[in-house]
């Protein structure tokens, strides 16, 4: 096990390397829609790829949870085979709806999985990001 510190570093050093390792701008906040961003994270168990909805009025988070949601088959065929929740809980207990897809059995505390980790992080949000530019306009007319 790692201490505090040792976690920070590694987490930091991971960062850095994947920055390193895949030098692009990706879109993540600049959706272009208050509230709505890409996401990577990683943990001790599995790496994901997310699409937020963080609106708090509920209702325009649904509208856009449904939009995109209402291109699942073409979404598929973007990053393949996701999950999907309207109302997922984070662990600060802010209410969300969020799309993503994830992969187990890597750790960002195993450098062994790393590279692992950066390509998947590459496909995936390199698939969200195409579909997002794809159907920019549907999605945003709110």
């Amino acid at each position: 096990m790692f201490s505090k510190q040792e976690a920070q570093q590694l987490k930091k050093e991971f960062w850095t390397a994947f920055g390193r390792s895949f030098p692009r701008k990706w879109i993540l906040y600049d959706t272009k829609i208050k509230d709505m961003a890409f996401k990577f994270s990683a943990d001790n168990k599995k790496a994901e790829v997310s699409l937020d909805i963080e609106m708090k009025d509920e209702i325009f988070r649904n509208a856009y949870y449904e939009k995109i949601w209402s291109l699942e088959d073409i979404l598929k065929d973007f990053i393949g085979d996701f999950q999907k929740e309207e109302y997922f809980t984070l662990e600060n207990g802010k209410v969300i709806s969020r799309i993503w897809v994830e992969k187990h059995n890597v750790s960002i505390f195993n450098k062994n999985t790393w590279q692992e980790i950066f390509e998947f992080f590459v496909d995936k949000m390199d698939g969200f990001e195409r579909f997002y530019y794809e159907y920019e306009d549907f999605i945003k007319d709110i």
